[in-house]
């Protein structure tokens, strides 16, 4: 899909009751959300890769995805800076994270854990769903910066991994 198919792709949604359209293949996979009925939001999610794709420059009405990966914390003299041999795992949806499969089983992964890309992660619920998250790297788990059933953010850090050599 080059960017004039999805200028209009937009534009057409845009013009209809639809609140939620997505289009998945094997190489990316397409969400379109209408928060309002003023300004639509695009969501562009690559397929599993080790380089993130590069946002879409899309026009007027329409908001940019979110990067695949951010710091948490701003540098400042007080904050240190992030090691560049750190990636962070950030949550896809706003939902609620969960570590472990069930109340009674053990987490999934644990500060100091080795993980290989594919590897489940965490649980997200969202809407009633449970969406299991995996690893899109492989290293070791160096942090995980939030709390069982804590409430998240679409974008949200919630693991940091360092990268395997």
């Amino acid at each position: 899909m080059n960017f004039k198919e999805l200028c209009e792709l937009v534009t057409a949604i845009d013009q209809t009751d639809i609140a939620e359209l997505t289009l998945k293949n094997d190489e990316f996979e397409l969400t379109l959300r209408k928060p309002s009925a003023l300004q639509p939001e695009v969501v562009l999610s690559a397929a599993p890769s080790t380089t993130p794709a590069a946002p879409i420059e899309p026009a007027a009405p329409i908001s940019p995805p979110a990067p695949i990966s951010t710091p948490a914390e701003p540098t400042t003299p007080s904050t240190p800076a992030i090691d560049a041999s750190l990636v962070e795992i950030t949550s896809p949806m706003v939902g609620t994270f969960y570590r472990s499969p069930a109340p009674d089983e053990s987490a999934f992964v644990e500060v100091g854990d080795r993980i290989q890309s594919g590897q489940t992660v965490c649980i997200i619920e969202a809407m009633k769903l449970m969406n299991e998250l995996e690893a899109e790297v492989s290293g070791e788990i160096v942090a995980i910066l939030v709390e069982n059933a804590e409430p998240i953010e679409f974008g949200q850090p919630l693991m940091r991994v360092k990268l395997a050599k």
